[in-house]
């Protein structure tokens, strides 16, 4: 009997030949990552157990992107405190006001390689799994134990297998997949499991492509999403990463505790419907509804092919009166090749309002909240009720695409017909 990917890569960093599913394990941890509402957590975590330093500074990610820039004195504070601890522990990786979004500076930062296991003190760390990475969300006190002693504890999660296969059509994009593979599979359908992304789909996807799908994962409820690395993610982070790449694939004779099939040869633009993620439609089923806000970025759909498209939908033409459109860049490199191959002044032209790097606008820490009564069409990966703002507040979520061709008529509007 085979492994699957997951399987193998758990294996190798418990020291052991293989694992099964619901095994509990102790992992060796290639690198783990932090943000600003996690860190002081964590800090305090490691200084209850008594521990003075770290495993080892090279592999460890501070980021300052939840409330960045600050946006209260204790935020201001809560920055502070970690400065002085990377500075104290003697971590180069911190990454300050402005660099970027953690899932997005993570692997253009090195911290992340094929046959890695990579943690995060944020839920959407899953993201990494584009990379062929087992990589998953902690809490803050698994951070305090990941960041001290460089190992954590997992239960092997069952792998349900996606293969995914047809040509995407015209302004369909991976998050039209992947919204589609959340209404298939529900909210809560893949429970603790690493969800493997394959296919012939999967194969032709951009790495940014693919960060999308494996981003969403935990909005399934699941532990991990993964892809088996290629020569395309070996291209990404050449340069980048001096983590070994360890080219993992799965047997042929794996055992999945489920397998989904999904034909994307016709698959439309989707539209997640508030307040339940796994509320997807057809996007001309919320067509004509009015919008007040459109945000593009996010750790999902914050990348240059995504600030791309939508300057591609905006060309020519200008944001409605009645809505306002607001970008954010997932990382400061993002931003910049944006800005040199016109995109950021196109966006711009069109009425759009630019903000820096952030994860601001997509949980409603800060910058372009929402007023009671207010719609939102959103390219991040949440809708819950307050997710932007007011309770009273509605988040639909979609593709680039589709917000680009609704900020222009102020409305839901299919990206094709633009």
């Amino acid at each position: 009997m085979g492994s699957t990917i997951t399987e193998k890569i758990l294996a190798h960093s418990a020291g052991r030949a293989r694992v099964s599913p619901g095994e509990i394990i102790k992992s060796r941890i290639d690198t783990a990552m932090m943000n600003d509402i996690t860190t002081v957590l964590a800090i305090s975590s490691m200084k209850e157990m008594g521990i003075t330093k770290v495993w080892d500074p090279s592999r460890i990610a501070i980021v300052l992107d939840h409330l960045a820039p600050a946006t209260s004195v204790p935020a201001a504070e809560t920055h502070v405190a970690m400065r002085r601890f990377a500075k104290e522990q003697h971590i180069s990786g911190i990454y300050d006001v402005g660099e970027g979004i953690c899932h997005q500076l993570m692997p253009e930062m090195g911290y992340v390689s094929p046959g890695a296991v990579v943690v995060g003190a944020d839920s959407h760390t899953c993201t990494y799994g584009a990379f062929g990475a087992f990589s998953t969300g902690i809490g803050s006190m698994d951070a305090a134990a990941a960041i001290s002693t460089g190992k954590l504890w997992f239960r092997v999660p069952e792998s349900m297998k996606l293969v995914v296969k047809g040509r995407l059509g015209r302004r369909v994009t991976p998050k039209d997949v992947i919204l589609e593979v959340v209404r298939l599979i529900g909210s809560d359908g893949a429970a603790y499991r690493a969800i493997e992304f394959t296919g012939e789909t999967i194969s032709e996807m951009s790495i940014g492509g693919r960060m999308t799908l494996c981003n969403m994962a935990v909005e399934m409820g699941a532990k991990s999403g993964i892809i088996c690395a290629d020569e395309k993610t070996l291209r990404f982070l050449r340069g980048r990463t001096a983590i070994p790449a360890k080219m993992i694939v799965s047997d042929t004779d794996a055992i999945y505790a489920d397998e989904r099939f999904l034909d994307a040869s016709n698959l439309d633009p989707k539209v997640a419907v508030p307040p339940s993620l796994d509320n997807v439609c057809s996007v001309t089923e919320t067509e004509g509804t009015q919008i007040d806000q459109v945000f593009i970025g996010s750790c999902t759909n914050g990348r240059v092919e995504d600030l791309e498209i939508a300057a591609e939908v905006l060309t020519g033409r200008h944001v409605s009166k009645n809505t306002r459109l607001i970008v954010s860049p997932a990382s400061r490199e993002v931003y910049l090749e944006a800005l040199d191959r016109g995109i950021i002044r196109t966006l711009m032209q069109a009425g759009g309002a630019m903000m820096n790097p952030t994860c601001g606008a997509c949980w409603g820490g800060h910058t372009s909240l929402l007023a009671p009564g207010e719609v939102c069409l959103s390219t991040s990966n949440r809708n819950f009720t307050g997710r932007m703002g007011s309770p009273q507040a509605k988040v639909y979520l979609a593709s680039p695409a589709t917000a680009a061709a609704s900020a222009i008529k102020g409305e839901i509007t299919d990206p094709r017909t633009i």
